[in-house]
């Protein structure tokens, strides 16, 4: 995940701050990268892998990284990139009543800008972000997470942060608190929910860790960040998510 840095505690994390300006190519956590463990959390290996999701049924149709599951709920299950807006723009014209998408395996973005826009265009669509047990969000994953107009981590779900890099391999703290390259991401935190502090202390803890390593953790440490919802009980489509990539359907919708 990318972020800046202010001077803040909150649950014991710190910052830094410096100056300059460029773009942010890519940014995404491979689950072989180095794991720093918050929390005290041991190895959480995710159940579901890029390559074996590859070899699923295609789902309802396809449109970049999503896959429709059913008529309520996306899966996301790769990488986003400068295409994923528009690709979300027309899954959601194709199935407009998509309320949720499933963050099955989320490795990160290769275009941070295109990502925040599609964390945006989630909140402005009050829709649902879940990570179900075994469920992998990284890096500009977790952005799209925060942006769920309702959030849900089952126990066993793993995210894992750290700070971005730019195209010249400058980092946030080269940068001085207040410069855009900063500004974006708190502002965006913001956006989510979070108040100015609990912006700045979540930005503090993804910049915590260098761009080579990731500091991975569960649901119960993202739950001390952000509020987490609890799915109603008896709710037939909350409960239906337990096998959720194993329930993709087989047929071969249209692939933009």
């Amino acid at each position: 995940m990318r972020s800046s840095r202010a001077l803040l505690m909150l649950l014991g994390l710190f910052t830094a701050s410096p100056l300059s300006a460029q773009t942010i190519d890519y940014e995404f956590v491979d689950l072989n990268a180095d794991r720093i463990h918050d929390g005290g959390e041991r190895s959480l290996p995710a159940r579901w892998h890029t390559e074996d999701l590859a070899a699923l049924p295609a789902g309802v149709a396809t449109y970049g990284p999503f896959r429709v599951l059913d008529a309520q709920r996306a899966a996301l299950v790769d990488v986003t990139d400068a295409s994923t807006p528009a690709q979300f723009a027309a899954m959601l014209r194709d199935h407009p009543g998509i309320a949720e998408i499933e963050m099955v395996d989320c490795p990160g973005t290769e275009d941070d800008l295109a990502n925040l826009r599609l964390g945006r265009m989630i909140r402005d669509r009050g829709i649902a972000t879940h990570v179900p047990a075994g469920g992998s969000v990284r890096s500009g994953g977790v952005e799209l997470f925060l942006a769920g107009a309702r959030r849900y981590a089952d126990p066993g779900a793993e995210f894992a942060v750290h700070s971005w890099q730019d195209d010249t391999g400058l980092e946030p703290d080269d940068y001085s608190q207040d410069d855009p390259e900063n500004r974006r991401y708190l502002d965006y935190y913001r956006q989510m929910g979070m108040s100015p502090i609990e912006a700045e202390a979540f930005y503090a803890m993804t910049n915590s860790v260098p761009f080579e390593s990731a500091k991975w953790f569960g649901t119960g440490v993202m739950g001390l960040w952000v509020n987490l919802d609890r799915a109603p009980a008896g709710n037939v489509a909350m409960q239906a998510r337990t096998s959720l990539t194993l329930t993709l359907a087989s047929s071969n919708g249209p692939r933009l």
